[in-house]
Parts: structure tokens; C-alpha cells; sequence
């Protein structure tokens, strides 16, 4: 096969003598819908009358981008672009080429073009593995219509791809596929004589089938690759080869997350952990926390995340979380996993259940501010230190009171600069701890203001 010619297609027919040695491809691949309507889910871009399906079937194709999880068809859906149109079709993976290539595949578009006539769908794997200089060498080409540029991606695209090529590209969202559709597909493949499982005679329960489904996890490649190994693992003994659960676990080893650590699902699933957190629903809290460890993320990034909740969301209402936290980190660390997994658990459901306040984090917030958007004004002349006779000469901590030799250790000196005194910053909640530490707080300030201010001065 040439680096950028079509892919072969098994039409189901006998196979030559020189093809029956090669191995079979996987059967996830053997299994590719051979028209739109074999195609299963994705009804909301493929159902009768859609705009994706409207523009395949009338050759109204433009270049676009396919976002959606592994196994949901991008690649499938490309290929039958082609199928449909009669165009020639061009896979091209992002992680094997570079610039050179892409101005070789052009250089053949613009041939066949002038030659046959003949409209060339360029596919591109993992289009947000190419990095910026790399997309943009698309751009002029596609918009001449030299190539119609098909990216698929699992990646946000408005992260990963550029502005420029994504304006040029409309985005069409792939879903995950329902356990319904993977059952589907998977009935489809033991039925199959030619391409499918049928000529070994499989047998699979319909409980069996779905135990595979809750394992591909919306992966109709990882739902087959399992089906596939399952049944080889079964044992023919001159009759049908009964797949049991056992062969089921064995194909399927360990279920498969949808994750990346540096991409949207990777925020989406933190996300979900902070607000179930802040929304103190320890289940759910547990629950996503739980996604993160089987997907593996970096526990590190975790009891990070957990030591910022403790000051940004409990802060001053439980101050023990902080403790907690930073003692989480320090037991996992120590055990590493799996023990040191339940740490980071306990103090999951420890922030859950604690009062909640973001007093902290609005007042260090509105002080920045000042800080970041006003002069910096000078500190008052008696907070400074003085540890020379010039700046004692200069006034430097002049008139200074010192709080332990007051009664109640209570001193009615300002502290801010003069351009923001009176400025309150930190406001207690009535939550945790918190609401006794407001209760002092208001009653310091309601002392101060009135030794500052007498009545009827």
C-alpha cells in the first residue's frame, strides 16, 4: 500500500491464496459499516434529514471536525464520506507526519484534481496532536477547496485547534455510544459470516454482552477487541464456544476510562469533584474523586487540589481541614497506593461534610485588588521599624503602641495606609468556626470605632 493511498477494504469476498496467510485485521476494524445506514448512533447528526447526512448524500461536502470520544465512528464516518461521494479519500495521522507530508498529500490533491477531477478527502488522526505551525499549512488549501480537511479529534477543539482553521472548518459533536448501540454492534459481529465471529460458532448471553458494554464505556473498538478476545479464549471442544464472565474479565482486563490528563475530560472531572465538594454532597464528591484514581490521574494533583478547597471553600469556618488535608497528602506520599488512596478519600469526605465559607478567598481577593489597581501607598511612619538612629531621627516608629501592654491587648492605632483606612476586607460567615470568629471580629471593630470616635466628640 502506498503512505497515502487508499486503505484496503475486505468486501467479504474469498479471500486470493497470497491474502489467506495474513492474519486477519481485528475485527473492530473487519466490522466497519459499509454505508450510512449501518452506521449505529450519532442519530443527531446521521437521521434522516440531517445536516451532516443531507451534505454526504448530495456530494455537498466542507472541510469540518469531528470531536467525540474514542470509538464513536470519526474514523468510519470520513471513510464513508468518501464511499458515498466518490471522492478520494486520504488518511493522514497527525502523530506519524509532519509539514513535509501534508505538502506531498496537497501536491497529489492538486493532480488528481486537474486530472480526473476528482475531490480528495483529506483525514487527519488526532488533529490536535499537530501543533500550530503544522495547522496552518492547511489553510491556504483548504480554503481554495484544494483538499476537503476532515480532523478528527477527541480534544475540545476550540483548545487544540487554531482560530484560523477552525473558522474555516464547521465542528460536528460525536457522542459515546449508548450500552444499546454497543449491543447492537456486537449481535451484528456474532452474527456475520464473512467478516464477524459467526463461523466460530460463539454463544454470548445478552448479560454477557452487556458486562462488555459497561466495560468499552461508549467504545464500540474496545466493546469488539474484548468480544474478539473473549471468544478466542473460549475453548470450541466440537460445539458451540459458550463465552462465560470469566472470559469476559479475562478480554477485558481492566475497564477503560475516558481520560487525558491534559485535556477537557481532565477539567471536566475536576470541575465535577470542586463543586460537588463545595455543594457538600460527600457521595458524589467520593464518586468523582473515585473516576480520577481508576484514570490515573497524578495523586499529587489531587491532594493539591484538596489543600486549595480546604482554604478556598471551608477556609476560616473549619481551619482543621487545611491540617487535614496537608496530612493527606503526607499519608499518601508515605503509603503510596493503593493505601494511601483512602487519605485522600478521608479527606474528600471531611471537606464535603465541613461548613463552608469563602470569606478567605473574597477578602485576599479584594485586597489584591488594591493591591494590583491602586498606588502603593507608603507604610505609616509608626508600624516601620527602626533599627537605626537615622530613621529613628526620621519619625520611624514614632508613637507606636505596643498591643501586649494594653489591657486585652487592644490598640487603637490604624494600620492601613492613610489612602485606605477603614477598609474591611475579611466578613465572617455565620458558618463553622467561622461565625465565632465573626462575632470577636465585629466586636473589635465596634471597639475601635468608638475609641477613634467618641460620642459627642
Amino acid at each position: 500500500m502506498e503512505l497515502f493511498g487508499e486503505p484496503e477494504r475486505d468486501t467479504g469476498a474469498p479471500r486470493p491464496p497470497a491474502l489467506r496467510e495474513r492474519p486477519l485485521a481485528p475485527l473492530a476494524d473487519r466490522m466497519r459499516p459499509g454505508s450510512l445506514d449501518e452506521i449505529v448512533g450519532q442519530e443527531h447528526l446521521l437521521g434522516a434529514g440531517r445536516v451532516l447526512r443531507a451534505a454526504i448524500e448530495t456530494g455537498e461536502l466542507h472541510s469540518m471536525i469531528l470531536w467525540g470520544p474514542p470509538g464513536s465512528g470519526k474514523t468510519t464516518l470520513a471513510s464513508l464520506m468518501a464511499s458515498v461521494t466518490g471522492a478520494r479519500f486520504v488518511a493522514f495521522s497527525a502523530v506519524l507526519s509532519g509539514v513535509k507530508e501534508i505538502r506531498e498529500v496537497i501536491a497529489e490533491a492538486d493532480r488528481e484534481r486537474a486530472r480526473r477531477g476528482m475531490r480528495t478527502i483529506l483525514f487527519v488522526d488526532e488533529i490536535h496532536r499537530f501543533n500550530r505551525a503544522q495547522q496552518d499549512a492547511f489553510l491556504p488549501h483548504v480554503e481554495k477547496g484544494t483538499v476537503v480537511l476532515v480532523g478528527a479529534t477527541t480534544e475540545n477543539p476550540s483548545f487544540e485547534v487554531n482560530s484560523a482553521l477552525l473558522s474555516r472548518c464547521r465542528v460536528y459533536v460525536l457522542r459515546a455510544l449508548e450500552d444499546d448501540d454497543l449491543l447492537a454492534i456486537m449481535r451484528r459481529a456474532l452474527a456475520d459470516g464473512a467478516r464477524g465471529l459467526a463461523s466460530l460458532r460463539p454463544e454470548v448471553t445478552d448479560e454477557g454482552l452487556r458486562s462488555i458494554a459497561r466495560v468499552a464505556n461508549g467504545d464500540a473498538r474496545v466493546a469488539l477487541n474484548v468480544l474478539e478476545v473473549a471468544v478466542a479464549l473460549t475453548p470450541a471442544g466440537g460445539g458451540p464456544r459458550r463465552v462465560t464472565e470469566t472470559s469476559i474479565r479475562e478480554a477485558a482486563q481492566r475497564r477503560t476510562l475516558l481520560y487525558d490528563k491534559s485535556g477537557e475530560e481532565h477539567y471536566n472531572l475536576i470541575s465535577a469533584l470542586h463543586k460537588s465538594l463545595r455543594d457538600s454532597d460527600p457521595d458524589a464528591a467520593l464518586y468523582w474523586l473515585t473516576r480520577m484514581l481508576e484514570a490515573g490521574e497524578d495523586r499529587l494533583y489531587i491532594a493539591r487540589r484538596l489543600v486549595r478547597f480546604a482554604s478556598e471553600d471551608v477556609g476560616n469556618a473549619d481551619p482543621g481541614a487545611l491540617s487535614l488535608t496537608l496530612a493527606a497528602k503526607e499519608a499518601y506520599d508515605f503509603l503510596g497506593d493503593p493505601e494511601g488512596e483512602l487519605a485522600l478519600a478521608q479527606a474528600t469526605l471531611y471537606l464535603a461534610l465541613a461548613p463552608k465559607s469563602n470569606a478567605v478567598y473574597v477578602a485576599y481577593d479584594e485586597a489584591k485588588q488594591d493591591v494590583t489597581q491602586r498606588p502603593a501607598e507608603p507604610v505609616p511612619l509608626h508600624i516601620r521599624n527602626a533599627p537605626t538612629r537615622l530613621m529613628k531621627d526620621l519619625g520611624y516608629g514614632a508613637g507606636y503602641q505596643y498591643a501586649h501592654d494594653a489591657p486585652d491587648a487592644r490598640v487603637d492605632q490604624d494600620d492601613l495606609p492613610e489612602a485606605l483606612r477603614g477598609r474591611q476586607y475579611y466578613r465572617p460567615t455565620e458558618r463553622g468556626l467561622e461565625a465565632d470568629l465573626g462575632r470577636r471580629l465585629a466586636e473589635w471593630r465596634r471597639w475601635r470605632s468608638e475609641r477613634q470616635h467618641p460620642r459627642g466628640a
